[in-house]
């Protein structure tokens, strides 16, 4: 299993709003699945500067990096920019 973990801070509501619409189409292709979004409800410990968070997982790393470089993700970088700091991050299971 492979995650790709958001941390996020909305900028502009209406364009953050485009952009989560134009998402699901190019995850699709790389059979991801969106496992969590929420918002921030208290920093138990360190700091976070972020006030949302989303989870997607893939089935691999590939499959994540194949998303994050596809034409389809890239070209929606810039709406992302434009609505929302976002930290991106990418994440596999530890083995035991």
């Amino acid at each position: 299993m492979h995650l790709v973990i958001g941390h996020i801070t909305v900028k502009d509501a209406a364009k953050w709003a485009a952009y989560r619409s134009q998402v699901p189409a190019t995850l699709a292709p790389w059979q991801a699945e969106l496992v969590f979004r929420g918002q921030t409800v208290a920093v138990l410990g360190g700091e976070h500067r972020h006030s949302d968070t989303v989870v997607i997982r893939f089935p691999n790393a590939e499959a994540a990096n194949g998303w994050y470089n596809s034409a389809a993700y890239q070209a929606l970088i810039p709406l992302r920019m434009a609505a929302a700091e976002v930290d991106l991050v990418s994440f596999s299971e530890a083995s035991a």
